[in-house]
């Protein structure tokens, strides 16, 4: 087998765990790659690759993005991560405008703890909907 071909059926499996992703798993995805895009910004500034920083930093901002606008607001708690989010995303906008890994650091540890109770969350839903295994 080719390295082609393996990447091809990487790709495919990819996109067959995004779209049959229940929408919990979907949004799990969003914060690891959130999570992802953080690190890899930090690397690219450390490493003075400027548009590779710019294009990572970016897509973590656009991920934030895209939780922050699909916030059902009729739950107290949406409130409270939209207001995270607006952080993290200042964040991300002051670390790419200076090219600051310390407003990286700032933003990263607030995404982990979101994406560790999501996950957390998760898995006691399936204990209540499949009960205790």
């Amino acid at each position: 087998m080719t390295y082609n071909n393996m990447y091809q059926q990487y790709q495919q499996y990819r996109q067959n765990s995004i779209t049959t992703a229940s929408p919990e798993e979907l949004t799990l995805m969003l914060y690891n790659g959130a999570i992802k895009f953080i690190n890899l910004g930090k690397v690219y500034i450390e490493k003075k690759e400027i548009e590779q920083a710019n294009s990572a930093i970016k897509r973590a901002q656009d991920i934030i993005h895209e939780l922050n606008n699909t916030l059902d607001m009729s739950y107290e708690i949406s409130n409270n991560l939209r207001s995270i989010y607006t952080f993290i995303l200042e964040k991300l906008i002051d670390a790419n405008i200076k090219k600051d890994v310390k407003c990286l650091d700032e933003a990263l540890p607030l995404i982990e703890e979101i994406r560790d109770t999501w996950k957390e969350a998760m898995k006691e839903a399936r204990k209540i909907k499949y009960g205790a295994l």
